[in-house]
């Protein structure tokens, strides 16, 4: 290796702005800050370390995201999820990754069926834990493996556009003890359709997945 690729960094550090925005965003996601809740910039402030005109930014952020709104003579407030609103992201993910993992079947790799599998022995092994949190963020890696080892990097851009609500929506559904033991086992049923590349079976996988998450959500919204 030379001497100026020894100096070169790998890796920007997180700018205070990212650090703060991943607070929010987690805290939004994990209910730290519940839906409907008002997001006070001082408050906020002293409970980050950081100045207004970072917290401004990361609220603009986290509305693009739809993980806040910002209501006239209110301010900023934690986004309330409705069931009209699940029901549309529960539909764009069944088309999304039912066709990403047919396509997935059809064209891995060995490399990435290796990718693959050990990004499901990663939420398995959180699931033995009961650890929801480290669940999620697994789970969104699966996904991310499967997107492109299926080509679909577009459709990934959209799914990673709507991931602070799915992350949501994840939380939600990971609640209930036995959605926290039945995900990952779908997870594995859709890892071993794209190991026979069996697309038809793959599909199916994910649509029964998506399927079962969203009548959780529904019992959950739709009685609140």
């Amino acid at each position: 290796m030379s001497k100026t690729n020894v100096l070169k960094i790998q890796q920007a550090p997180q700018t205070l702005r990212e650090l703060a925005q991943s607070k929010m965003r987690d805290a939004i996601i994990s209910g730290v800050f519940e839906p409907g809740q008002r997001l006070v910039e001082r408050t906020l402030c002293e409970q980050i370390g950081v100045s207004r005109s970072v917290i401004r930014e990361v609220i603009r952020t986290l509305e693009a995201e739809g993980l806040v709104d910002v209501l006239p003579n209110q301010g900023p407030i934690v986004a309330v999820l409705s069931w009209d609103q699940a029901q549309q992201i529960y539909d764009i993910r069944e088309l999304l990754e039912a066709s990403a993992a047919a396509d997935c079947a059809r064209l891995v790799t060995d490399g990435d069926l290796i990718a693959l599998k050990s990004a499901l022995d990663q939420v398995l092994a959180q699931r033995a834990k009961g650890n929801p949190s480290a669940v999620l963020a697994d789970t969104n890696h699966f996904y991310e493996t499967l997107f492109s080892a299926a080509g679909h990097h577009l459709a990934w851009d959209v799914v990673q556009r709507l991931n602070g609500r799915i992350s949501r929506l994840r939380v939600l559904t990971l609640s209930t003890s036995d959605r926290l033991q039945q995900a990952p086992s779908h997870l594995q049923s859709i890892y071993q359709a794209i190991a026979e590349h069996n697309p038809d079976k793959a599909a199916l996988a994910c649509r029964t997945h998506v399927q079962e998450a969203k009548a959780v959500a529904a019992r959950v919204l739709t009685n609140n």
